[in-house]
């Protein structure tokens, strides 16, 4: 085990007095209220729709922020199983409920979309529960360093296209996010 995997893991212990970690808000419960915030919404859609961001990765990210955390190196490694559930489920969902929208009101399908709404819904709490495990077993995060460029610069360098219209909606991320809430 590396000093950097020993830190991490110590600074986990620290999250509780149990020894496994006990993240102030689990993940679904932050994303929420983050998500709930002035603006959030609006610019994760926008990131989303715009420059091919994963919503959930970003209030995950927001998440790990918030315990003095960061995605590690081989944070895509390890992303891969939750990449592939958002790529096989969670954007089909999504697919279809913005087919259906058009056609919901002069069809009478809102009944169907609302349900699909839903169904997308429980498969972004899926991810986000998959990402709470992998943080809970200390894979793909490592400590922020001194060194660590603002929060909206790292989301910068997570988005699948860089592009300096992005910047501008990170940093409503950036603004509305929790400041970290682990004691020294």
């Amino acid at each position: 085990m590396s000093l950097n995997s020993t830190q991490l893991r110590e600074h986990l212990r620290h999250l509780t007095a149990t020894g496994s970690p006990s993240w102030r808000l689990p993940l679904w419960d932050y994303a929420l209220a983050l998500y709930a915030k002035d603006g959030v919404a609006a610019a994760c859609l926008h990131l989303q729709d715009e420059f091919g961001a994963d919503v959930c990765e970003l209030l995950w990210i927001c998440w790990l922020a918030c315990h003095d955390l960061a995605p590690g190196r081989d944070a895509p490694l390890v992303l891969a199983p939750v990449r592939d559930w958002q790529q096989e489920t969670t954007q089909p969902l999504r697919d279809l409920r913005r087919r259906l929208k058009p056609q919901a009101v002069t069809s009478g399908l809102e009944s169907l979309r609302e349900t699909v709404k839903r169904a997308e819904l429980q498969s972004e709490r899926e991810t986000l529960l998959r990402l709470q495990r992998l943080s809970d077993r200390a894979q793909g995060i490592r400590l922020l360093e001194p060194h660590d460029p603002a929060l909206a610069a790292r989301l910068f360098e997570w988005l699948p296209a860089s592009d300096k219209n992005a910047r501008q909606p990170l940093a409503i991320l950036e603004t509305r996010f929790d400041r970290p809430m682990v004691e020294p």
